[in-house]
Protein backbone atom coordinates (compact mmCIF):
# COMPACT_ATOMS: atom_id res chain seq x y z
CA UNK A 1 0.00 0.00 0.00
CA UNK A 2 1.69 3.52 -0.98
CA UNK A 3 1.74 5.56 1.75
CA UNK A 4 2.05 8.88 1.11
CA UNK A 5 3.67 10.93 4.49
CA UNK A 6 3.10 14.18 5.24
CA UNK A 7 4.04 15.70 8.93
CA UNK A 8 6.87 18.50 9.67
CA UNK A 9 8.08 17.78 13.45
CA UNK A 10 9.70 16.14 16.05
CA UNK A 11 6.01 14.75 16.93
CA UNK A 12 6.03 13.13 13.39
CA UNK A 13 8.69 11.04 13.59
CA UNK A 14 7.42 8.09 15.52
CA UNK A 15 4.92 7.35 12.87
CA UNK A 16 6.96 8.27 9.94
CA UNK A 17 9.52 5.03 11.62
CA UNK A 18 6.49 2.89 12.47
CA UNK A 19 5.65 3.18 8.66
CA UNK A 20 9.20 2.08 7.68
CA UNK A 21 10.01 -0.64 10.18
CA UNK A 22 6.76 -2.34 9.44
CA UNK A 23 7.52 -2.16 5.63
CA UNK A 24 5.27 0.11 4.09
CA UNK A 25 5.82 1.46 0.89
CA UNK A 26 6.32 5.12 1.33
CA UNK A 27 7.45 6.98 -2.13
CA UNK A 28 7.16 10.81 -0.55
CA UNK A 29 7.23 13.00 2.56
CA UNK A 30 5.49 16.22 2.75
CA UNK A 31 6.89 18.63 4.67
CA UNK A 32 7.04 21.89 5.73
CA UNK A 33 10.19 24.28 3.60
CA UNK A 34 13.02 25.09 5.59
CA UNK A 35 12.68 27.73 7.90
CA UNK A 36 14.79 30.34 9.70
CA UNK A 37 16.07 28.85 12.99
CA UNK A 38 18.06 29.70 16.15
CA UNK A 39 20.08 32.95 17.09
CA UNK A 40 21.75 32.75 13.82
CA UNK A 41 18.55 32.55 12.14
CA UNK A 42 19.77 29.74 9.84
CA UNK A 43 17.52 27.99 7.61
CA UNK A 44 16.96 24.81 8.89
CA UNK A 45 15.13 21.21 7.80
CA UNK A 46 12.30 20.01 10.02
CA UNK A 47 12.46 16.54 11.81
CA UNK A 48 10.48 15.02 9.33
CA UNK A 49 12.72 16.12 6.03
CA UNK A 50 16.50 14.94 8.06
CA UNK A 51 14.65 11.98 8.98
CA UNK A 52 13.09 10.93 5.98
CA UNK A 53 16.29 12.03 3.96
CA UNK A 54 18.01 9.96 6.26
CA UNK A 55 15.83 6.71 5.26
CA UNK A 56 16.34 7.36 1.89
CA UNK A 57 12.76 8.39 0.70
CA UNK A 58 12.28 11.33 -1.43
CA UNK A 59 11.57 14.65 0.24
CA UNK A 60 8.33 17.17 -1.11
CA UNK A 61 8.09 20.87 0.42
CA UNK A 62 5.21 22.43 -1.17
CA UNK A 63 4.65 25.82 -0.75
CA UNK A 64 0.88 25.61 -0.87
CA UNK A 65 -2.34 23.32 -1.52
CA UNK A 66 -2.10 22.64 -4.93
CA UNK A 67 1.54 22.23 -4.94
CA UNK A 68 0.99 19.42 -2.30
CA UNK A 69 -2.15 18.02 -4.49
CA UNK A 70 0.12 17.98 -7.36
CA UNK A 71 2.53 15.78 -5.55
CA UNK A 72 0.29 13.10 -3.90
CA UNK A 73 -1.63 12.76 -7.56
CA UNK A 74 2.08 12.47 -8.63
CA UNK A 75 2.96 9.60 -6.12
CA UNK A 76 -0.20 7.48 -6.57
CA UNK A 77 -1.00 7.08 -2.85
CA UNK A 78 -3.75 4.77 -1.78
CA UNK A 79 -3.47 6.67 1.83
CA UNK A 80 -1.34 9.82 2.99
CA UNK A 81 -1.10 10.08 6.45
CA UNK A 82 -0.79 13.33 7.89
CA UNK A 83 0.85 14.05 11.49
CA UNK A 84 0.86 18.00 12.51
CA UNK A 85 2.01 19.08 8.65
CA UNK A 86 1.15 22.38 9.06
CA UNK A 87 -0.61 22.91 5.63
CA UNK A 88 -4.02 22.93 4.98
CA UNK A 89 -4.50 20.39 2.58
CA UNK A 90 -7.41 21.01 -0.17
CA UNK A 91 -10.50 19.04 -0.09
CA UNK A 92 -9.97 18.27 -4.05
CA UNK A 93 -6.61 16.48 -1.96
CA UNK A 94 -8.58 14.44 0.07
CA UNK A 95 -10.55 12.69 -2.29
CA UNK A 96 -7.45 11.11 -4.53
CA UNK A 97 -6.12 8.55 -2.37
CA UNK A 98 -8.08 5.25 -2.19
CA UNK A 99 -8.42 5.31 1.54
CA UNK A 100 -8.23 9.05 1.87
CA UNK A 101 -6.22 11.01 4.37
CA UNK A 102 -5.79 9.69 7.79
CA UNK A 103 -4.53 12.26 10.47
CA UNK A 104 -3.06 11.23 14.21
CA UNK A 105 -4.78 14.24 16.41
CA UNK A 106 -2.87 14.82 19.81
CA UNK A 107 -6.29 15.13 21.94
CA UNK A 108 -9.66 12.99 22.41
CA UNK A 109 -11.54 14.86 19.56
CA UNK A 110 -14.07 16.50 19.77
CA UNK A 111 -12.03 18.06 22.61
CA UNK A 112 -9.57 20.59 21.63
CA UNK A 113 -9.56 20.73 17.59
CA UNK A 114 -7.00 23.15 16.51
CA UNK A 115 -3.46 23.68 16.47
CA UNK A 116 -2.37 23.45 20.26
CA UNK A 117 -4.26 20.12 21.77
CA UNK A 118 -1.87 19.79 24.28
CA UNK A 119 -0.86 22.98 25.83
CA UNK A 120 -4.32 24.08 26.17
CA UNK A 121 -5.37 20.45 27.46
CA UNK A 122 -2.54 21.30 30.49
CA UNK A 123 -3.51 24.75 30.49
CA UNK A 124 -7.38 23.88 31.24
CA UNK A 125 -6.28 21.50 33.84
CA UNK A 126 -7.15 18.31 32.54
CA UNK A 127 -6.48 14.97 33.73
CA UNK A 128 -6.48 13.14 30.81
CA UNK A 129 -6.45 13.54 27.08
CA UNK A 130 -4.97 10.90 24.30
CA UNK A 131 -4.68 10.82 20.73
CA UNK A 132 -7.71 10.71 17.74
CA UNK A 133 -6.98 8.70 14.21
CA UNK A 134 -9.63 10.39 11.94
CA UNK A 135 -10.23 10.79 8.40
CA UNK A 136 -9.92 14.46 7.19
CA UNK A 137 -12.55 16.21 5.60
CA UNK A 138 -13.10 19.83 4.40
CA UNK A 139 -13.78 20.92 8.01
CA UNK A 140 -10.99 21.56 10.86
CA UNK A 141 -10.41 18.54 12.58
CA UNK A 142 -14.12 17.46 12.05
CA UNK A 143 -13.46 14.36 10.18
CA UNK A 144 -14.68 10.35 11.34
CA UNK A 145 -12.73 8.74 14.03
CA UNK A 146 -11.24 5.26 13.42
CA UNK A 147 -9.76 5.22 16.53
CA UNK A 148 -8.61 6.63 20.18
CA UNK A 149 -6.39 6.62 22.78
CA UNK A 150 -6.09 7.33 26.33
CA UNK A 151 -3.34 8.71 28.12
CA UNK A 152 -3.64 10.43 31.76
CA UNK A 153 -1.70 13.97 32.61
CA UNK A 154 0.46 13.75 35.08
CA UNK A 155 0.81 16.46 37.61
CA UNK A 156 4.18 17.52 36.63
CA UNK A 157 3.25 17.07 33.25
CA UNK A 158 4.78 20.06 30.41
CA UNK A 159 3.96 19.65 26.98
CA UNK A 160 7.30 18.97 26.12
CA UNK A 161 7.29 15.49 28.12
CA UNK A 162 3.41 15.19 26.66
CA UNK A 163 3.81 15.74 23.39
CA UNK A 164 6.66 12.85 23.46
CA UNK A 165 4.50 10.11 25.07
CA UNK A 166 1.39 11.08 22.56
CA UNK A 167 3.52 11.00 19.61
CA UNK A 168 4.45 7.48 20.59
CA UNK A 169 0.71 6.54 21.46
CA UNK A 170 -0.18 8.05 17.69
CA UNK A 171 2.36 5.78 15.79
CA UNK A 172 0.81 2.50 17.87
CA UNK A 173 -2.80 3.79 17.67
CA UNK A 174 -2.51 3.98 13.83
CA UNK A 175 -0.67 1.17 12.95
CA UNK A 176 -3.95 -1.02 13.39
CA UNK A 177 -5.64 1.13 11.40
CA UNK A 178 -3.31 0.89 8.49
CA UNK A 179 -2.88 -3.14 8.76
CA UNK A 180 -6.75 -3.29 8.56
CA UNK A 181 -6.85 -0.97 5.36
CA UNK A 182 -3.85 -3.25 3.56
CA UNK A 183 -5.51 -6.28 4.26
CA UNK A 184 -8.81 -5.39 2.52
CA UNK A 185 -10.69 -5.49 6.02
CA UNK A 186 -13.33 -2.46 6.78
CA UNK A 187 -12.87 -0.13 9.70
CA UNK A 188 -15.09 1.06 11.53
CA UNK A 189 -15.25 4.91 11.30
CA UNK A 190 -17.49 7.21 14.35
CA UNK A 191 -18.63 10.24 13.62
CA UNK A 192 -17.57 12.97 15.93
CA UNK A 193 -20.35 14.01 18.77
CA UNK A 194 -22.04 17.40 18.16
CA UNK A 195 -21.38 18.47 21.67
CA UNK A 196 -18.46 18.50 23.90
CA UNK A 197 -16.54 20.18 20.90
CA UNK A 198 -13.55 22.77 21.76
CA UNK A 199 -11.23 24.83 20.07
CA UNK A 200 -7.20 24.70 20.98
CA UNK A 201 -5.84 28.29 19.34
CA UNK A 202 -2.17 28.20 18.03
CA UNK A 203 -0.45 29.53 21.09
CA UNK A 204 1.17 33.75 20.74
CA UNK A 205 4.56 34.35 22.18
CA UNK A 206 2.47 37.92 24.42
CA UNK A 207 0.52 34.37 26.06
CA UNK A 208 3.97 33.50 28.19
CA UNK A 209 3.67 37.28 29.92
CA UNK A 210 3.02 36.09 34.10
CA UNK A 211 0.07 37.81 35.56
CA UNK A 212 0.42 37.62 39.17
CA UNK A 213 -3.02 38.14 40.07
CA UNK A 214 -3.94 34.92 38.80
CA UNK A 215 -4.60 31.91 40.66
CA UNK A 216 -1.38 30.24 41.61
CA UNK A 217 -2.58 26.66 39.99
CA UNK A 218 -3.71 28.81 36.91
CA UNK A 219 -0.17 29.91 36.85
CA UNK A 220 1.44 26.48 37.68
CA UNK A 221 -0.49 25.31 34.81
CA UNK A 222 0.52 27.99 32.48
CA UNK A 223 3.70 27.11 32.91
CA UNK A 224 4.16 23.57 32.23
CA UNK A 225 1.67 24.24 29.26
CA UNK A 226 3.73 26.76 27.46
CA UNK A 227 7.34 24.68 28.32
CA UNK A 228 8.75 24.68 25.90
CA UNK A 229 7.16 27.36 23.93
CA UNK A 230 6.64 30.34 24.44
CA UNK A 231 7.87 29.69 28.37
CA UNK A 232 6.75 31.86 30.72
CA UNK A 233 8.63 34.90 31.59
CA UNK A 234 8.63 37.23 34.58
CA UNK A 235 10.91 40.15 36.25
CA UNK A 236 13.12 39.06 39.09
CA UNK A 237 15.41 41.06 41.10
CA UNK A 238 15.58 43.16 37.98
CA UNK A 239 15.86 40.46 35.71
CA UNK A 240 14.03 39.01 32.76
CA UNK A 241 13.48 35.20 33.67
CA UNK A 242 11.72 32.07 32.08
CA UNK A 243 10.25 30.16 34.64
CA UNK A 244 11.43 26.46 34.71
CA UNK A 245 9.36 24.56 37.14
CA UNK A 246 7.33 26.21 39.85
CA UNK A 247 4.09 24.64 42.03
CA UNK A 248 1.31 26.28 43.66
CA UNK A 249 1.39 26.82 47.22
CA UNK A 250 -0.61 28.01 50.53
CA UNK A 251 0.74 31.41 50.94
CA UNK A 252 2.50 31.60 54.30
CA UNK A 253 1.18 35.40 54.51
CA UNK A 254 -1.03 37.56 53.03
CA UNK A 255 0.11 39.68 51.18
CA UNK A 256 -0.21 41.74 47.12
CA UNK A 257 0.13 39.47 44.16
CA UNK A 258 3.78 39.68 42.96
CA UNK A 259 5.24 39.95 46.61
CA UNK A 260 8.52 37.48 48.01
CA UNK A 261 7.07 35.94 50.82
CA UNK A 262 10.10 33.70 50.85
CA UNK A 263 13.62 32.90 49.47
CA UNK A 264 14.71 29.87 50.68
CA UNK A 265 14.66 26.70 49.66
CA UNK A 266 12.72 28.12 47.01
CA UNK A 267 11.31 31.52 46.08
CA UNK A 268 8.11 31.82 47.23
CA UNK A 269 5.67 34.72 45.61
CA UNK A 270 2.18 35.75 46.43
CA UNK A 271 -0.36 35.60 43.62
CA UNK A 272 -4.06 36.29 43.29
CA UNK A 273 -5.27 32.93 45.14
CA UNK A 274 -2.29 31.27 47.13
CA UNK A 275 1.27 31.76 46.07
CA UNK A 276 3.74 30.24 43.79
CA UNK A 277 6.68 28.02 44.90
CA UNK A 278 9.21 28.75 41.58
CA UNK A 279 12.12 26.39 41.98
CA UNK A 280 13.70 26.96 38.62
CA UNK A 281 14.14 29.45 36.13
CA UNK A 282 16.82 30.87 33.76
CA UNK A 283 18.08 34.05 32.67
CA UNK A 284 18.72 35.45 29.45
CA UNK A 285 22.16 34.14 28.11
CA UNK A 286 21.90 31.77 31.02
CA UNK A 287 21.16 28.05 31.79
CA UNK A 288 18.14 26.99 33.80
CA UNK A 289 19.86 26.76 36.78
CA UNK A 290 17.74 26.48 40.88
CA UNK A 291 16.12 29.38 42.52
CA UNK A 292 18.37 28.83 45.27
CA UNK A 293 21.06 28.94 42.55
CA UNK A 294 19.53 32.28 40.65
CA UNK A 295 18.87 34.14 43.96
CA UNK A 296 22.99 33.91 44.66
CA UNK A 297 23.70 36.05 41.97
CA UNK A 298 20.38 38.28 41.93
CA UNK A 299 19.56 38.51 45.86
CA UNK A 300 16.12 39.10 46.97
CA UNK A 301 14.63 39.85 50.13
CA UNK A 302 10.84 38.88 51.81
CA UNK A 303 8.79 41.58 50.77
CA UNK A 304 10.51 42.78 47.45
CA UNK A 305 8.13 42.61 44.60
CA UNK A 306 8.14 41.14 41.28
CA UNK A 307 7.04 41.91 38.09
Amino acid sequence: MRTVFAGTPLFALPALEALVKAGYDVPGALTQPDRPAGRGRRLTPSAVKTRASALGIPVYTPENGAQAEAVVRTLGADVVVVVAYGLLLPPTLLDIPTHGCLNIHASLLPRWRGAAPIARAIEAGDTETGVTIMRLDAGLDTGPMLARATVAIGPCDTAETLTERLAHLGAETLMPVLDALRRGRSVTEVAQPSSGATYARKLRKDEGLIDWRRDAVALERQIRAFTPWPGVRAVIGGTSVKIGTAHAVDAPRTAEPGVVLEVRPELVIATGHRALAVTSLQAANARMQPAGVFLQAHPLGVGDHVG
